[in-house]
């Protein structure tokens, strides 16, 4: 029996990470949560899981929910998402938090020794370095949960490092993939939100569309697998059913396939080494597809995945302000408040007014993230 702490549970991650939980009682045990401010979901999962620690965003829902569960343990805030990261029953913490939120709770649960599933890219974005560097020093394996990231990890599996030629992240091409930077000028959030393949929260939709997604997967797959971002490409795959590959000197591939379902990576991160049936997920048909197809990508029409790798390759705090200025255009476009080809603009901008601070401390990184949010709101 694992017993899990689930940091984002009433997020798109979380919610399947549950279901990985419901479909394996006699595998996995749900110990500790953090959830925001969808406080329904959050009771049905409390009734449900009966978790000892639980986490919320704000006072309020902490004072509300103590009252209503007097056997668990409620905990808020940012030191709340630190305790449920470390919380000591746990074996394994699946980060699921949007934002560089999940940074310091991971840090912190790499420190007390868990073995993290990271699905939160932006931990690995934000401060690479320290994370990764933290996991060897405590001899903590950092699993990868993104479908792409685990589609690569599992290609490794037996195979040398020294052996690659290049990693080859695939990408669906998000909600606009067919359409011109012209057509791009007025779409809306709700077209925006239509993605052809997944179904995930709002905020990754978004970067899905701008490709800034896929750019931070860059970045994080360059700290995850020690590889130079020269050898890191993406590739265009409408259909998401290779979710990468690896090519070796010798010329060979090896890909990871499956049908477009985030509970597969989740698991294989949950059951690692070894692997589990998953009953409800759909069998991959290649004969009923028929056809896969792939095309290069375009880096001046996804001006944003060119961003993540000019920000990757300069290092430092680059990548601090690539991620926070995207997270505050973003929510800034959700909220209505700016076009869609704006947030690459703001993002751009936030890039040419930072000089590159490297090897930042983790109080250098969290300055640089609270600076270029102040910038990025200054500008919408």
């Amino acid at each position: 029996m694992k017993i899990i702490s689930l940091l984002g549970a009433t997020g798109s991650i979380g919610t399947q990470t549950l279901d990985i939980i419901r479909e394996h009682p006699d595998e996995f045990q749900l110990g500790a949560i953090s959830v925001g401010k969808n406080i329904d979901l959050a009771r049905k999962i409390i009734g449900e899981f009966q978790p000892e620690l639980v986490s919320v965003q704000n006072p309020m829902d902490y004072n509300k929910l103590k009252g209503e569960y007097p056997h668990i343990k409620f905990t808020y805030g940012d030191d709340g998402l630190i305790e449920t990261a470390v919380y000591d029953k746990a074996d394994i913490l699946v980060n699921a938090v949007l934002g560089s939120v999940g940074l310091h709770p991971t840090l912190q649960a790499i420190e007390s020794g868990k073995t993290i599933a990271i699905a939160n890219k932006e931990t690995l974005v934000t401060a690479g370095h320290l994370v990764t560097e933290a996991a060897k020093r405590h001899n903590v394996a950092l699993l990868p949960v993104d479908s792409e990231h685990s589609a690569i990890f599992q290609a490794l599996q037996g195979e040398k490092t020294k052996n690659i030629e290049r990693l080859i992240l695939t990408a669906s091409g998000g909600s606009f993939r067919d359409r011109t930077r012209a057509e791009l000028a007025d779409v809306t959030v709700e077209e925006a939100l239509n993605h052809p393949n997944w179904s995930m929260g709002a905020k990754i939709t978004i970067d899905s569309a701008t490709m800034m997604n896929k750019g931070l997967e860059v970045i994080e797959a360059h700290w995850l697998f020690a590889m130079p971002y020269d050898k890191i490409d993406v590739l265009m795959h409408r259909e998401s059913i290779i979710h990468s590959m690896v090519e070796f000197h010798d010329s060979s591939i090896i890909a990871q396939l499956g049908t477009p379902d985030m509970r597969v990576p989740i698991q294989f991160a949950l059951t690692y080494p070894d692997r589990a049936p998953l009953k409800s997920s759909q069998r991959l048909d290649l004969a009923k597809i028929g056809q896969l197809h792939f095309q290069d990508m375009d880096l001046n029409r996804f001006r944003c995945l060119h961003f993540a790798y000019e920000a990757g390759k300069a290092g430092g705090t680059m990548p601090t302000v690539l991620n926070a200025a995207n997270e505050t255009a973003v929510a800034a476009f959700l909220s209505g408040k700016i076009r869609f080809l704006e947030i690459e603009d703001l993002v751009e901008k936030a890039l040419s007014k930072h000089k590159t601070i490297t090897f930042p401390s983790l109080q250098v990184i969290q300055e640089v993230d609270k600076e270029t949010r102040q910038y990025v709101d200054s500008l919408v």
